[in-house]
């Protein structure tokens, strides 16, 4: 893989990074304890009418669904930040074989080539 490239892709995945956090920050709070990436989802308080307190069970379960979202997008971003930092970037981790430029330009976080990913899709 050409250094270009992996600049730009490194960039991308930075950029994206600093943004999970701080889209995660909005809804959550870091959990410094934890080992792993760990948001944890702080609870709206609107009010105490009634309806107040549906609709900030409401925002926390969406929170809650989003914050499981972010957080594996976040855990993709580190982890092939990772494998630059290791040389490991951009080999499918079940052929072994180079993931096309393009593939990784689509979706940088790409672990599998095109064809692995194909045929793993169909055996579901």
């Amino acid at each position: 893989m050409n250094k270009q490239l992996l600049t730009e892709i490194k960039e991308q995945l930075e950029k994206e990074r600093d943004q999970l956090m701080k889209d995660l920050g909005k809804f959550a709070n870091k959990d410094e304890k934890a080992v792993n990436i760990d948001f944890n989802t702080t609870f709206p308080e609107y009010g105490d009418d009634e309806d107040e307190n549906a609709g900030e069970i409401a925002t926390y379960s969406n929170n809650l669904a989003l914050e499981d979202k972010l957080e594996k997008e976040l855990r993709d971003v580190l982890s092939s930040l990772k494998k630059i930092e290791k040389n490991e970037y951009g080999m499918c981790k079940y052929c072994h074989q180079e993931i096309s430029e393009e593939r990784l330009r689509a979706r940088p976080t790409s672990t599998s080539c095109v064809a692995c990913k194909k045929t793993l899709t169909q055996e579901i």
